[in-house]
């Protein structure tokens, strides 16, 4: 069936979605980098205009290409930010001091100076809420539905639906037993279409995983 066309969620291209606020906006039309993919309908929240997302993706270098990638419906709390891999420094020698990035006679002085440690993309799944002044660290996986528990400092994956918390941020509790984050996993609503998760909203937001599970059935799914 249909759904009416009022029913129907802003344009996920509309920076601003809220009339008359200007402090919550839609991440992907606002991005700059291509280095930074995000996925529709997830929103960012700064007093400032959530258009400074990217000041908060911090030692993120184009020469060194690495990319973080967040998925869709994701809740960004103000101040959250992501260390990238150009922030990080050699650990073998006695000292941690980046000498050659200041060139003269500091570089080209030993085989392996420019290998600098590299832990690849950071990747934040679908649904994921990040909350206030949290901070993730370079090459981490936050998985689907997971939350981010204000200033917890990310410095390994975060299994789907974890609440993590803490520094560094340790596992709290999982949001739902091992089935209905398999089912959840398996159903994916954030990929169906506007349409569906309109029709299905009250059981998206408010309903068992048990019914969401019905109603996918439902949507041939």
């Amino acid at each position: 069936m249909p759904v009416s066309p009022d029913l129907l969620p802003p344009d996920p291209m509309t920076p601003y979605p809220m009339p008359g606020q200007r402090r919550v906006g839609f991440l992907k039309p606002l991005l700059s980098n291509p280095l930074i993919e995000v996925g529709e309908y997830t929103y960012y929240d700064d007093p400032d205009g959530p258009e400074h997302f990217e000041k908060n993706v911090l030692y993120h270098y184009d020469f060194i290409g690495d990319r973080l990638l967040i998925g869709r419906f994701c809740a960004i709390a103000w101040k959250t930010t992501f260390i990238m891999n150009g922030g990080s420094h050699r650990t073998a020698g006695p000292s941690t001091y980046p000498f050659l990035i200041f060139g003269g006679g500091w570089a080209g002085r030993f085989e392996g100076e420019i290998e600098f440690p590299h832990k690849g993309d950071t990747r934040v799944g679908n649904d994921v809420w990040l909350g206030y002044d949290s901070l993730v660290m370079p090459g981490v996986t936050i998985g689907d539905g997971a939350i981010v528990a204000s200033r917890a400092v990310v410095t390994a994956d975060v299994p789907p639906y974890a609440v993590v918390a803490g520094n560094p941020a340790r596992v709290v509790r999982m949001r739902f037993p091992d089935a209905d984050i398999e089912t959840l996993l398996r159903l994916r609503w954030w990929d169906w279409s506007v349409e569906a998760i309109t029709r299905h909203l009250p059981l998206i937001s408010g309903g068992s995983v048990a019914a969401l599970a019905e109603a996918a059935a439902q949507e041939g799914r």
